[in-house]
């Protein structure tokens, strides 16, 4: 049994170490397993809060919760990463529970969209996204748009 410990950090709260863990992990998966060369680091990263797990010390998923109006109308969890030698563990469903979680406690009543690697669409379903778009191309990887509807009688 994994024994996760999980922080939710503003970016003013990040110091200097963490920030470093936080950027190298997205860094290795967004840019280096993907292969593609995009701008990860971005401004919404100042206004997010950000999610971590960690395993023994170590960083080993997270992702970032931007408020509403600023990508899209509603809040929007995006960078979602599980280092790849605990993918398959289901860490990542409990990543994106604890994300929505923490939306719904940020911003009650609120839906969640997200913008999908098109290939992770039943990954989200399983969380209870449905697909709200056609397939698009960015950072030339195909992407969906995907919606979580709240719903005061869903237990997160």
């Amino acid at each position: 049994m994994m024994n996760i410990v999980w922080r939710w950090l503003t970016f003013d709260e990040f110091d200097t170490p963490i920030l470093f863990q936080y950027l190298q992990l997205r860094q290795q998966v967004f840019i280096v397993e993907q292969a593609c060369a995009y701008a990860d680091i971005d401004d919404l990263d100042l206004v997010a809060t950000h999610l971590l797990a960690y395993c023994d010390d170590r960083l080993v998923a997270c992702l970032r919760l931007v408020p509403p109006g600023l990508k899209y109308a509603e809040p929007s969890l995006g960078r979602v990463i599980t280092r790849a030698d605990f993918r398959g563990t289901g860490l990542g469903y409990q990543l994106i529970s604890r994300g929505l979680k923490g939306a719904v406690e940020q911003y009650p009543g609120l839906n969640n969209k997200i913008g999908a690697q098109a290939h992770l669409q039943d990954f989200y379903a399983k969380s209870g996204f449905a697909t709200v778009s056609a397939p698009y191309l960015e950072d030339d990887i195909s992407h969906v748009d995907m919606l979580w509807q709240y719903s005061p009688i869903v237990a997160i």
